[in-house]
């Protein structure tokens, strides 16, 4: 793909549940090398967006259309017949790791592969060579390869949400959507997936577009930011255009109350 080109696109895409609009005639569009910023008050639309462009979420029916790497994702309100080959470049970040708590960090992180080595393999352990060197390297990439051997559940959540990263690096992703990946983390433990995922993207040229309630790590480790509120997309620009005005504008009067000199440095 062309240095400039979309990775992902989502163009007028709206999502009710019931009687509540999630999502309202959204556009947004991520291109190859991005990190972008999503942020917005609880409830604003961030998940909902994040799950409907890996087709996690089907989207209104309407004039709505979602594509990542040129490939129909959903259009119309139906999830393309083509989404699996989209998602298999797509590696997905969830706030709650997603590991399988009974199995090792090195499994979980081997599991990426599926998408290549097919399921019954993977379900009997039968990895390939390259998949056992690819998943014990993006332990090691991420800080975690002295914990492959133990089983997920039982380690810190900053340590699994690091083999996530590992899994969607042995997936060899293109794109990470990372949806809150550290709100459940303490601050050094967060900070540390936010570099890793900062590093990933400007030594790896990986696309990432991550979900975060934390203004500051927005402002800190990403360039652009696209900002929704009650669904809709009320701000799209870099970094610096977030003045408070703007912020006070997205998250309500108390976001003076809580950094009363404006935006966090």
């Amino acid at each position: 793909m062309p240095s400039d080109a979309a990775v992902i696109s989502a163009r007028g895409i709206s999502k009710t549940f019931g009687a509540r609009r999630a999502l309202s005639d959204v556009s947004l569009s991520v291109r190859r090398g991005e990190m972008v910023a999503l942020i917005g008050p609880s409830g604003s639309g961030k998940s909902t967006l994040l799950r409907a462009l890996s087709g996690l979420v089907p989207i209104d029916a309407g004039e709505g259309r979602i594509e990542a790497f040129d490939i129909p994702v959903q259009a119309h309100g139906k999830v393309s017949d083509k989404v699996r080959e989209a998602r298999i470049r797509i590696g997905f970040i969830f706030q709650q790791f997603n590991l399988v708590a009974r199995l090792s960090l090195f499994t979980n992180a081997a599991l990426g592969s599926l998408g290549r080595i097919g399921f019954w393999r993977g379900l009997f352990g039968l990895w390939p060579a390259e998949t056992k060197a690819a998943a014990m390297a993006a332990l090691a990439r991420v800080g975690v390869a002295d914990y492959a051997g133990q089983r997920a559940g039982t380690l810190s959540g900053g340590q699994q949400q690091r083999g996530a990263i590992a899994r969607a690096l042995v997936q060899q992703a293109n794109l990470i959507l990372a949806d809150e990946p550290v709100a459940s983390l303490d601050p050094v433990a967060a900070r540390r997936v936010m570099e890793i995922l900062k590093a990933l993207n400007a030594d790896d040229g990986l696309t990432v577009l991550v979900t975060l309630h934390q203004v500051d790590y927005a402002m800190r480790y990403c360039k652009r930011v696209v900002a929704l509120k009650a669904g809709a997309v009320v701000y799209d620009g870099p970094i610096e255009g977030l003045d408070r005005a703007r912020l006070v504008d997205i998250y309500g009067p108390e976001f003076d109350d809580i950094y009363p000199e404006g935006a966090p440095a």
